[in-house]
Protein backbone atom coordinates (compact mmCIF):
# COMPACT_ATOMS: atom_id res chain seq x y z
CA UNK A 1 0.00 0.00 0.00
CA UNK A 2 1.27 3.30 -1.01
CA UNK A 3 -0.79 5.81 0.04
CA UNK A 4 -2.88 6.47 2.57
CA UNK A 5 -6.12 7.26 -0.24
CA UNK A 6 -5.69 3.67 -1.17
CA UNK A 7 -5.85 2.26 1.80
CA UNK A 8 -9.00 4.34 2.58
CA UNK A 9 -10.52 3.00 -0.56
CA UNK A 10 -9.28 -0.50 0.02
CA UNK A 11 -11.53 0.36 3.30
CA UNK A 12 -14.38 1.22 2.32
CA UNK A 13 -14.46 -1.82 -0.48
CA UNK A 14 -13.70 -4.48 2.31
CA UNK A 15 -15.96 -3.43 5.29
CA UNK A 16 -18.82 -5.76 4.22
CA UNK A 17 -18.51 -9.49 4.98
CA UNK A 18 -16.33 -11.60 7.18
CA UNK A 19 -14.24 -12.59 4.40
CA UNK A 20 -13.61 -9.45 2.72
CA UNK A 21 -12.62 -7.70 6.27
CA UNK A 22 -10.09 -11.04 7.28
CA UNK A 23 -8.48 -9.65 3.67
CA UNK A 24 -8.65 -6.28 4.85
CA UNK A 25 -6.96 -6.73 8.01
CA UNK A 26 -3.69 -8.00 5.98
CA UNK A 27 -4.26 -5.25 3.98
CA UNK A 28 -3.82 -3.29 7.58
CA UNK A 29 -1.73 -4.98 8.78
CA UNK A 30 1.37 -4.45 6.12
CA UNK A 31 -0.05 -0.29 6.30
CA UNK A 32 1.03 0.34 9.66
CA UNK A 33 4.02 1.91 9.10
CA UNK A 34 2.73 4.03 6.47
CA UNK A 35 0.13 5.16 9.12
CA UNK A 36 2.48 6.24 11.77
CA UNK A 37 4.95 8.19 9.27
CA UNK A 38 1.61 10.06 8.00
CA UNK A 39 0.12 10.29 11.56
CA UNK A 40 -0.20 13.66 12.29
CA UNK A 41 -2.22 13.85 8.82
CA UNK A 42 -4.91 11.20 9.68
CA UNK A 43 -7.58 13.47 11.19
CA UNK A 44 -8.87 14.29 7.88
CA UNK A 45 -8.91 10.84 6.43
CA UNK A 46 -11.28 9.78 10.06
CA UNK A 47 -13.36 12.13 8.65
CA UNK A 48 -14.25 9.18 5.28
CA UNK A 49 -14.87 6.50 7.62
CA UNK A 50 -17.81 5.69 9.29
CA UNK A 51 -16.98 4.17 12.69
CA UNK A 52 -19.81 1.80 13.03
CA UNK A 53 -19.32 0.26 8.94
CA UNK A 54 -15.64 0.68 9.02
CA UNK A 55 -14.64 -0.72 12.68
CA UNK A 56 -11.64 -2.01 11.98
CA UNK A 57 -10.22 0.30 9.11
CA UNK A 58 -11.43 3.46 11.90
CA UNK A 59 -9.20 1.67 14.66
CA UNK A 60 -6.25 1.39 12.62
CA UNK A 61 -5.97 5.07 11.25
CA UNK A 62 -7.35 6.34 14.77
CA UNK A 63 -4.74 4.13 17.07
CA UNK A 64 -1.87 5.75 14.44
CA UNK A 65 -3.33 8.77 14.82
CA UNK A 66 -3.00 8.75 18.71
CA UNK A 67 0.20 7.61 18.91
CA UNK A 68 1.55 11.69 17.76
CA UNK A 69 2.03 13.85 20.55
CA UNK A 70 -1.03 15.84 20.74
CA UNK A 71 -1.60 19.71 22.79
CA UNK A 72 -4.05 19.66 25.63
CA UNK A 73 -6.33 22.42 22.91
CA UNK A 74 -6.61 19.56 20.06
CA UNK A 75 -7.30 16.69 23.32
CA UNK A 76 -11.01 17.86 23.47
CA UNK A 77 -11.65 17.24 19.82
CA UNK A 78 -9.90 13.83 19.91
CA UNK A 79 -11.77 12.89 23.02
CA UNK A 80 -14.88 13.54 20.89
CA UNK A 81 -14.06 11.61 18.46
CA UNK A 82 -12.76 8.80 20.50
CA UNK A 83 -15.88 9.04 22.34
CA UNK A 84 -17.92 8.62 19.04
CA UNK A 85 -15.97 5.44 18.28
CA UNK A 86 -16.40 3.81 21.16
CA UNK A 87 -19.91 3.84 21.50
CA UNK A 88 -20.55 3.34 17.32
CA UNK A 89 -17.42 0.34 16.64
CA UNK A 90 -18.67 -3.40 16.02
CA UNK A 91 -17.39 -5.49 18.74
CA UNK A 92 -16.35 -8.41 16.47
CA UNK A 93 -14.28 -5.99 13.88
CA UNK A 94 -12.16 -4.18 17.58
CA UNK A 95 -11.71 -7.43 18.86
CA UNK A 96 -9.65 -8.67 15.62
CA UNK A 97 -6.86 -5.99 17.00
CA UNK A 98 -7.27 -5.95 20.88
CA UNK A 99 -4.11 -4.51 21.21
CA UNK A 100 -4.83 -1.09 18.83
CA UNK A 101 -8.13 -0.96 20.80
CA UNK A 102 -6.44 -1.04 23.87
CA UNK A 103 -3.96 1.31 22.90
CA UNK A 104 -6.56 4.26 22.00
CA UNK A 105 -9.21 3.88 25.21
CA UNK A 106 -5.83 4.10 27.43
CA UNK A 107 -4.54 7.21 25.24
CA UNK A 108 -8.17 8.20 25.89
CA UNK A 109 -8.02 8.02 29.52
CA UNK A 110 -4.90 10.16 29.64
CA UNK A 111 -6.49 12.88 27.61
CA UNK A 112 -9.34 13.10 29.83
CA UNK A 113 -7.15 13.14 32.55
CA UNK A 114 -5.12 15.96 30.91
CA UNK A 115 -8.40 17.95 30.52
CA UNK A 116 -8.80 17.20 34.09
CA UNK A 117 -11.87 16.06 33.34
CA UNK A 118 -12.18 12.24 34.07
CA UNK A 119 -16.01 12.07 34.13
CA UNK A 120 -16.03 12.40 30.82
CA UNK A 121 -13.88 9.25 30.63
CA UNK A 122 -16.42 6.98 32.50
CA UNK A 123 -19.30 5.97 30.29
CA UNK A 124 -17.09 5.49 26.78
CA UNK A 125 -14.65 3.64 29.41
CA UNK A 126 -17.39 0.91 30.50
CA UNK A 127 -18.50 0.85 26.75
CA UNK A 128 -14.94 0.00 25.87
CA UNK A 129 -14.54 -2.61 28.83
CA UNK A 130 -17.86 -3.96 27.83
CA UNK A 131 -16.96 -4.42 23.98
CA UNK A 132 -13.93 -5.84 24.43
CA UNK A 133 -15.16 -7.97 26.82
CA UNK A 134 -15.89 -12.15 25.34
CA UNK A 135 -17.77 -12.34 28.86
CA UNK A 136 -18.50 -10.62 31.69
CA UNK A 137 -16.14 -13.48 33.01
CA UNK A 138 -12.95 -11.88 31.48
CA UNK A 139 -11.12 -9.38 33.12
CA UNK A 140 -9.76 -6.81 30.54
CA UNK A 141 -6.50 -4.57 30.66
CA UNK A 142 -9.25 -1.88 30.64
CA UNK A 143 -10.44 -2.39 33.84
CA UNK A 144 -8.46 -0.93 36.37
CA UNK A 145 -8.28 2.48 33.25
CA UNK A 146 -12.07 2.53 34.15
CA UNK A 147 -12.33 2.18 37.52
CA UNK A 148 -9.78 4.56 38.19
CA UNK A 149 -11.57 7.26 36.13
CA UNK A 150 -14.94 6.19 38.68
CA UNK A 151 -12.41 7.29 41.42
CA UNK A 152 -11.34 10.22 40.11
CA UNK A 153 -14.39 11.51 39.30
CA UNK A 154 -16.50 9.99 42.86
CA UNK A 155 -18.42 7.72 40.67
CA UNK A 156 -18.29 4.96 42.55
CA UNK A 157 -22.17 3.49 41.85
CA UNK A 158 -21.19 3.21 38.12
CA UNK A 159 -17.64 1.21 39.75
CA UNK A 160 -19.90 -1.45 41.63
CA UNK A 161 -21.77 -1.99 38.16
CA UNK A 162 -18.72 -3.83 37.36
CA UNK A 163 -17.40 -5.00 40.36
CA UNK A 164 -20.32 -7.83 40.58
CA UNK A 165 -19.59 -9.38 37.60
CA UNK A 166 -17.49 -12.45 38.53
CA UNK A 167 -13.81 -13.53 37.09
CA UNK A 168 -12.56 -16.36 36.19
CA UNK A 169 -10.37 -15.30 33.46
CA UNK A 170 -7.05 -12.54 33.66
CA UNK A 171 -5.15 -11.36 30.56
CA UNK A 172 -2.18 -10.13 32.89
CA UNK A 173 -1.18 -10.06 36.77
CA UNK A 174 -0.89 -6.56 37.46
CA UNK A 175 -4.35 -5.36 35.82
CA UNK A 176 -5.71 -8.12 38.34
CA UNK A 177 -3.92 -6.26 41.04
CA UNK A 178 -5.50 -3.07 39.90
CA UNK A 179 -8.76 -4.08 39.40
CA UNK A 180 -8.92 -5.59 42.86
CA UNK A 181 -7.30 -2.60 44.36
CA UNK A 182 -9.33 0.57 42.71
CA UNK A 183 -12.07 -1.92 43.12
CA UNK A 184 -11.69 -1.86 46.98
CA UNK A 185 -11.24 1.76 47.07
CA UNK A 186 -14.18 2.33 45.51
CA UNK A 187 -15.82 -0.25 47.93
CA UNK A 188 -14.96 2.05 50.67
CA UNK A 189 -16.21 4.82 49.75
CA UNK A 190 -20.04 3.07 49.42
CA UNK A 191 -19.07 1.52 52.70
CA UNK A 192 -19.55 -1.49 51.43
CA UNK A 193 -16.67 -2.84 53.99
CA UNK A 194 -17.01 -6.51 53.22
CA UNK A 195 -16.86 -6.44 49.33
CA UNK A 196 -13.67 -4.02 49.81
CA UNK A 197 -12.36 -6.75 52.47
CA UNK A 198 -12.91 -9.02 49.76
CA UNK A 199 -10.79 -7.61 46.75
CA UNK A 200 -8.28 -6.13 48.79
CA UNK A 201 -7.33 -8.99 50.20
CA UNK A 202 -7.59 -10.99 46.98
CA UNK A 203 -4.39 -8.17 46.34
CA UNK A 204 -2.67 -9.48 49.19
CA UNK A 205 -2.73 -13.29 48.51
CA UNK A 206 -2.33 -13.17 44.98
CA UNK A 207 0.86 -15.31 43.70
CA UNK A 208 3.32 -12.84 43.06
CA UNK A 209 7.65 -13.18 42.53
CA UNK A 210 8.46 -9.85 43.65
CA UNK A 211 6.59 -7.64 46.15
CA UNK A 212 4.90 -4.94 44.29
CA UNK A 213 4.02 -0.97 45.27
CA UNK A 214 0.45 -2.31 44.55
CA UNK A 215 0.24 -5.01 47.47
CA UNK A 216 1.90 -3.05 49.85
CA UNK A 217 -0.88 -0.09 49.76
CA UNK A 218 -3.44 -2.72 49.66
CA UNK A 219 -2.38 -4.15 52.66
CA UNK A 220 -2.18 -0.94 54.41
CA UNK A 221 -5.67 -0.24 53.61
CA UNK A 222 -6.89 -4.14 54.40
CA UNK A 223 -5.84 -3.80 57.84
CA UNK A 224 -7.91 -0.75 58.49
CA UNK A 225 -10.92 -1.96 56.24
CA UNK A 226 -10.59 -5.31 58.73
CA UNK A 227 -11.13 -3.25 61.52
CA UNK A 228 -14.02 -0.93 60.14
CA UNK A 229 -15.51 -4.55 59.39
CA UNK A 230 -15.24 -7.25 61.97
CA UNK A 231 -13.23 -5.44 64.44
CA UNK A 232 -10.02 -7.50 64.74
CA UNK A 233 -7.21 -8.41 62.47
CA UNK A 234 -5.01 -10.98 62.09
CA UNK A 235 -1.77 -10.68 61.36
CA UNK A 236 -1.38 -14.41 60.11
CA UNK A 237 -1.84 -14.94 56.62
CA UNK A 238 -3.50 -17.72 55.06
CA UNK A 239 -1.17 -20.35 53.67
CA UNK A 240 -1.70 -19.91 50.14
CA UNK A 241 -0.33 -16.42 50.04
CA UNK A 242 3.13 -15.87 48.65
CA UNK A 243 6.31 -16.44 50.98
CA UNK A 244 6.93 -13.17 49.40
CA UNK A 245 3.99 -11.15 50.66
CA UNK A 246 4.29 -13.05 54.08
CA UNK A 247 8.12 -11.89 54.69
CA UNK A 248 7.83 -8.08 53.42
CA UNK A 249 4.03 -6.55 53.57
CA UNK A 250 4.60 -6.63 57.28
CA UNK A 251 8.06 -4.57 57.25
CA UNK A 252 6.34 -1.47 54.89
CA UNK A 253 3.06 -1.35 57.54
CA UNK A 254 4.60 -1.17 61.08
CA UNK A 255 2.17 1.97 61.95
CA UNK A 256 -0.69 -0.02 60.77
CA UNK A 257 0.12 -3.08 62.52
CA UNK A 258 0.50 -0.78 65.68
CA UNK A 259 -3.22 0.73 65.29
CA UNK A 260 -4.37 -2.98 64.86
CA UNK A 261 -2.58 -4.03 68.05
CA UNK A 262 -3.65 -0.86 69.65
CA UNK A 263 -7.73 -0.95 68.98
CA UNK A 264 -7.94 -4.35 70.25
CA UNK A 265 -7.45 -3.07 73.38
CA UNK A 266 -10.81 -1.82 73.55
CA UNK A 267 -9.11 1.61 74.67
CA UNK A 268 -9.99 4.72 72.51
CA UNK A 269 -7.25 6.74 74.28
CA UNK A 270 -4.74 4.18 73.23
CA UNK A 271 -6.02 4.17 69.69
CA UNK A 272 -6.32 7.90 69.63
CA UNK A 273 -2.55 8.05 71.09
CA UNK A 274 -0.91 5.97 67.75
CA UNK A 275 -3.49 7.82 65.13
CA UNK A 276 -1.57 11.39 66.67
CA UNK A 277 1.73 9.37 66.73
CA UNK A 278 1.34 8.01 62.69
CA UNK A 279 -1.17 11.13 61.33
CA UNK A 280 1.72 12.62 59.13
CA UNK A 281 2.24 8.69 58.27
CA UNK A 282 -1.50 8.50 57.34
CA UNK A 283 -1.67 11.09 55.66
CA UNK A 284 0.94 10.88 52.94
CA UNK A 285 -0.41 7.77 52.49
CA UNK A 286 -3.80 9.01 51.75
CA UNK A 287 -5.66 6.63 54.64
CA UNK A 288 -6.02 9.30 57.38
CA UNK A 289 -9.86 9.50 56.64
CA UNK A 290 -9.96 5.95 56.68
CA UNK A 291 -8.03 5.60 60.19
CA UNK A 292 -10.75 8.01 61.59
CA UNK A 293 -13.16 5.95 60.66
CA UNK A 294 -11.59 2.80 62.43
CA UNK A 295 -11.77 4.99 65.97
CA UNK A 296 -15.51 5.58 64.89
CA UNK A 297 -16.05 1.91 64.70
CA UNK A 298 -14.50 1.40 67.80
CA UNK A 299 -17.19 3.77 69.37
CA UNK A 300 -19.32 1.87 67.81
CA UNK A 301 -17.77 -1.64 68.65
CA UNK A 302 -17.78 -0.65 72.74
CA UNK A 303 -21.48 -0.04 72.38
CA UNK A 304 -22.47 -3.21 70.97
CA UNK A 305 -20.57 -5.09 73.47
CA UNK A 306 -23.09 -3.19 75.85
CA UNK A 307 -25.92 -4.34 74.10
CA UNK A 308 -24.96 -8.29 75.31
CA UNK A 309 -24.69 -6.88 78.91
CA UNK A 310 -27.66 -4.29 79.48
CA UNK A 311 -30.81 -3.87 78.46
CA UNK A 312 -31.42 -0.25 79.17
CA UNK A 313 -28.67 2.14 79.87
CA UNK A 314 -28.79 5.95 80.14
CA UNK A 315 -26.86 8.34 77.52
CA UNK A 316 -24.43 9.13 80.20
CA UNK A 317 -23.32 5.85 81.29
CA UNK A 318 -22.81 5.00 77.49
CA UNK A 319 -20.79 7.75 76.97
CA UNK A 320 -18.73 7.64 79.69
CA UNK A 321 -18.14 4.03 79.21
CA UNK A 322 -16.98 4.26 75.60
CA UNK A 323 -14.95 7.71 76.68
CA UNK A 324 -17.80 9.64 74.64
CA UNK A 325 -17.37 13.32 75.96
CA UNK A 326 -21.11 14.17 76.46
CA UNK A 327 -24.33 12.50 76.18
CA UNK A 328 -25.24 13.79 73.25
CA UNK A 329 -22.76 12.27 70.84
CA UNK A 330 -23.75 9.13 72.45
CA UNK A 331 -26.87 9.61 71.55
CA UNK A 332 -25.60 10.45 67.62
CA UNK A 333 -23.82 7.64 67.82
CA UNK A 334 -26.55 4.74 68.62
CA UNK A 335 -29.13 6.99 65.98
CA UNK A 336 -26.85 6.27 63.20
CA UNK A 337 -25.80 2.80 64.80
CA UNK A 338 -29.66 2.21 64.68
CA UNK A 339 -30.14 3.80 60.87
CA UNK A 340 -27.33 1.02 59.74
CA UNK A 341 -28.62 -1.86 61.39
CA UNK A 342 -25.72 -2.49 63.07
CA UNK A 343 -27.49 -2.34 66.87
CA UNK A 344 -31.12 -2.88 67.60
CA UNK A 345 -32.88 -0.17 70.46
CA UNK A 346 -35.03 2.71 70.95
CA UNK A 347 -34.20 6.20 72.96
CA UNK A 348 -36.34 7.35 75.63
CA UNK A 349 -35.28 11.30 74.66
CA UNK A 350 -37.63 12.09 77.58
CA UNK A 351 -35.24 10.36 80.27
CA UNK A 352 -32.30 9.84 78.27
CA UNK A 353 -32.16 6.40 77.99
CA UNK A 354 -31.61 3.50 75.22
CA UNK A 355 -33.31 0.10 75.26
CA UNK A 356 -31.62 -3.20 73.12
CA UNK A 357 -33.87 -5.16 71.50
CA UNK A 358 -32.97 -8.52 69.87
CA UNK A 359 -32.88 -9.02 66.16
CA UNK A 360 -36.47 -8.80 65.05
CA UNK A 361 -35.67 -10.56 61.79
CA UNK A 362 -36.98 -13.77 61.07
CA UNK A 363 -35.05 -15.15 58.34
CA UNK A 364 -38.60 -16.06 56.47
CA UNK A 365 -39.47 -13.28 54.45
CA UNK A 366 -39.50 -13.28 50.68
CA UNK A 367 -36.69 -11.37 50.13
CA UNK A 368 -34.18 -12.95 52.69
CA UNK A 369 -35.62 -16.54 50.91
CA UNK A 370 -34.44 -14.84 47.46
CA UNK A 371 -31.64 -13.70 48.71
CA UNK A 372 -30.46 -17.26 49.78
CA UNK A 373 -31.53 -18.63 46.45
CA UNK A 374 -29.39 -16.21 44.88
CA UNK A 375 -26.26 -17.21 46.96
CA UNK A 376 -27.02 -21.29 46.48
CA UNK A 377 -27.18 -20.73 42.68
CA UNK A 378 -23.75 -17.99 42.91
CA UNK A 379 -21.87 -20.94 45.05
CA UNK A 380 -23.37 -23.82 42.36
CA UNK A 381 -22.20 -22.03 39.53
CA UNK A 382 -19.02 -21.35 41.17
CA UNK A 383 -18.36 -24.88 41.71
CA UNK A 384 -19.24 -26.12 38.49
CA UNK A 385 -16.41 -23.93 37.15
CA UNK A 386 -13.74 -25.02 39.66
CA UNK A 387 -14.42 -28.62 38.36
CA UNK A 388 -14.09 -27.45 34.81
CA UNK A 389 -10.87 -26.30 35.69
CA UNK A 390 -9.61 -29.25 37.84
CA UNK A 391 -10.94 -31.58 34.33
CA UNK A 392 -8.80 -28.92 32.02
CA UNK A 393 -5.53 -29.19 34.53
CA UNK A 394 -5.64 -32.68 35.45
CA UNK A 395 -5.68 -33.43 31.82
CA UNK A 396 -2.92 -30.66 30.97
CA UNK A 397 0.28 -32.48 29.17
CA UNK A 398 2.51 -29.70 31.18
CA UNK A 399 0.78 -30.21 34.06
CA UNK A 400 1.17 -33.82 34.09
CA UNK A 401 4.86 -33.53 32.63
CA UNK A 402 6.03 -32.12 35.75
CA UNK A 403 3.97 -34.17 37.94
CA UNK A 404 5.25 -37.42 36.49
CA UNK A 405 9.06 -35.71 37.12
CA UNK A 406 8.15 -35.28 40.87
CA UNK A 407 7.14 -38.48 41.34
CA UNK A 408 8.46 -40.82 38.91
CA UNK A 409 6.80 -44.15 39.93
CA UNK A 410 3.70 -44.70 41.67
CA UNK A 411 2.76 -47.55 44.06
CA UNK A 412 -0.72 -49.32 43.63
CA UNK A 413 -1.76 -48.20 46.43
CA UNK A 414 -1.86 -44.57 45.69
CA UNK A 415 -4.74 -45.47 43.83
CA UNK A 416 -7.25 -47.19 46.18
CA UNK A 417 -8.95 -44.06 47.57
CA UNK A 418 -9.53 -42.22 43.73
CA UNK A 419 -12.75 -42.66 42.28
CA UNK A 420 -13.57 -44.20 38.75
CA UNK A 421 -15.33 -41.58 36.78
CA UNK A 422 -18.39 -42.17 34.43
CA UNK A 423 -20.34 -41.12 31.71
CA UNK A 424 -23.86 -41.57 32.62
Amino acid sequence: MDSVEALVAQIQGLSSSPEDISHLHNFLKEAEELLLSQAHRLASYLDQLDPSNHSLGYLYILEAYTSAPISKEQASDLVLSVVSFINSCVAEQIRLAPDKFISVCKRFKDHVLLLQSPMRGVAPMLMAVRKLQLSSEHLTTLHPDFLLLCLLAKCYKTGLSILEDDIFEVDQPRDFFLYCYYGGMICIGQKRFRKAMELLHNVVTAPMSTINAIAIEAYKKYILVSLIQSGQFSTTFPKYTSSVAQRNLKNFSQPYLDLANSYNTGKISELEECVQTNTDKFEIDSNLGLVKQVVSSLYKRNIQRLTQTYLTLSLQDIANTVQLNTPKEAEMHVLQMIQDGEIFATINQKDGMVSFHEDPEQYKSCEMIEHIDSSIQRIMTLSKKLSAVDEVISSDPVYLAKAGRERPRFDFDDFDSVPQRFNM
